[in-house]
């Protein structure tokens, strides 16, 4: 069979999509080469943190100590005019701590609500599964709706807001894992893996002259970025592709391997996320290489893999696995 126009799959002609022209690549371009000139031969993974920002979704990055987790939030963030917080989570963090708290004002004779370091564009969670999960559920609200409520009132969050939070998944003395609940909440789950050996010999002298970081110039503004999240949501998706995404997301609820599947959530992130690398890559419509190349870092950390699973996978990788099995067996759209 031959394969269709990915145009023609998106229900749209070549001369309707071209005219749409939803953001200007060279602008994506700029900002993708401001975080290449620090996070060196990881062009894949800034590509994804961008989908995740642009998707209107939060970021877990989970890998080993040193491999740049933290300095591609400082990256990020940077590049483009923006709020930035971070947050070092520990096992004495409150959740005032990171949502504010109210102060009785002597001037005023009432009490004032002292915003925390949650009210920024950009908030890095640092080693997220080291505080208590009465602090990790602090964040909750604001990563699924947008908005902080204290002492009964509601407070929006600024806009564009991205969680990015990162975690070591090899030493577990200390830590909380987070729960499943939580972890839906994160559109995707990144791992950085070691640089090649080119790219790392670049690093060494990058870092030893100067602080890389210091040199990133700002690429777009807050505004902008909200408009692209807009454009996202006009890049068109064929009824193919969600057909194509259910069918996958269904195996995953039945498979006897899995206790527990895909969420109606994970759907629509996958949705979302699938938009947003069609515009990243200057298109207005999705094919089908978007959903599945998306599948694993939005499905792997919303699925439980049961007991009766037997493999020599470290049990991180395990639900990767799984979901590779299930893709693989699965027809993809022509």
């Amino acid at each position: 069979m031959a394969r269709r126009n990915p145009a023609a799959l998106a229900g749209m002609d070549r001369t309707q999509v071209n005219n749409q022209a939803p953001v200007s690549t060279d602008l994506l371009l700029r900002l993708q080469q401001s975080i290449q000139s620090v996070i060196r031969g990881k062009d894949d993974v800034i590509r994804l943190a961008l989908v995740a920002l642009f998707a209107r979704g939060h970021l877990l990055i989970e890998d080993v100590p040193g491999v740049g987790k933290t300095t591609l939030a400082h990256s990020l963030a940077r590049s483009f005019n923006c709020a930035f917080h971070r947050i070092q989570f520990t096992s004495d963090l409150l959740p005032s701590d990171v949502i504010g708290i109210s102060v009785f004002s002597q001037q005023t004779q009432r009490f004032e609500f002292r915003p925390g370091p949650i009210f920024a564009n950009i908030v890095l969670a640092d080693e997220i599964n080291r505080t208590t999960p009465k602090t990790q559920s602090a964040l909750l609200e604001a990563m699924n709706e947008y908005q902080v409520t204290a002492d009964n009132r509601t407070y929006p969050l600024p806009q564009p807001f991205m969680v990015m939070a990162t975690q070591n998944p090899i030493e577990h003395h200390g830590t909380y894992p987070l729960p499943e609940s939580q972890l839906d909440r994160f559109l995707m789950r990144l791992k950085i893996g070691y640089p090649p050996a080119a790219s790392e010999k670049e690093i060494l002298p990058n870092f030893a002259v100067s602080e890389p970081l210091a040199r990133i110039e700002p690429v777009i503004g807050a505004e902008e970025v909200v408009e692209i999240q807009q454009a996202v949501r006009r890049v068109a998706v064929d009824d193919q592709l969600m057909n194509y995404t259910l069918a996958i997301v269904e195996k995953t609820r039945q498979n006897e391997f899995l206790s527990l599947g895909v969420s109606p959530r994970g759907s629509m992130m996958l949705y979302r996320a699938a938009q947003a690398l069609a515009l990243v890559e200057g298109r207005g419509y999705c094919i089908p290489d978007d959903f599945k190349r998306l599948m694993l870092p939005v499905f792997a950390h919303r699925c439980v893999v049961s007991s009766r699973y037997i493999s020599t996978f470290k049990k991180s990788d395990q639900a990767e696995a799984i979901l590779k099995e299930i893709i693989d067996s699965t027809p993809v759209p022509l």
